[in-house]
């Protein structure tokens, strides 16, 4: 077996792991749910483009995901356990939640899949928020903003992409650096990296 297939094939560990800390997100998402809503329709108000500055925290758990595990589908299981957990809790979309999880997770599989799962520094999470809102940016604009003009449309994708790429992406970067100088993940490559630096 060569270094590179090792390296990817997924551990009982990463899957607890990617388990357990999809059900942390999810319970994040499921405490967004009504505080950004609120915030996102209170934005909408203003301009409904805005309502995208509050969507980047739903595409945390992808990012955070793949940052952590390092291995293919992480970024989509993580993103689907988090939604999952909204979903059976009780939320103001229903089932739906599942379909954005898959595509939000896509979004953010595509970039890490585009750089080999071999880099890891901050303007690929940054890229893989910006690609998770993306996906997202392209569900809601045919099931919940299809009546909206073409310009709030392209507005929203890029309030959209940049609440992406701080929430979800710069966030996420944070969030596993700071557990991995904790020690909490020396067992994955993304904590020993880290803590190698220290």
């Amino acid at each position: 077996m060569s270094h590179s297939s090792s390296r990817l094939r997924w551990r009982v560990v990463d899957i607890v792991v990617a388990a357990v800390l999809g059900i942390a997100v999810g319970l994040i998402f499921f405490a967004w749910n009504f505080a950004g809503d609120t915030i996102g329709d209170a934005l909408k108000l203003i301009l409904p483009p805005l309502k995208g500055l509050v969507g980047g925290m739903w595409l945390l758990g992808g990012v955070l995901g793949g940052l952590i595990i390092r291995k293919p589908g992480a970024a989509i299981f993580v993103e689907m356990i988090a939604a999952l957990v909204p979903a059976l809790i009780g939320n103001q979309w229903g089932l739906s939640v599942l379909f954005s999880g898959l595509l939000q997770g896509a979004g953010a599989e595509l970039i890490f899949l585009t750089f080999w799962y071999k880099l890891w520094k901050l303007p690929v999470a940054v890229l893989a928020g910006i690609c998770a809102a993306v996906f997202e940016w392209t569900y809601e604009i045919i099931v919940w903003y299809a009546g909206w003009a073409p310009i709030h449309k392209v507005a929203y994708l890029g309030v959209l992409a940049l609440s992406g790429a701080i929430l979800a992406g710069v966030l996420g970067w944070l969030i596993q650096r700071g557990l991995a100088r904790t020690g909490a993940l020396d067992r994955f490559a993304s904590g020993r990296e880290v803590r190698t630096l220290i």
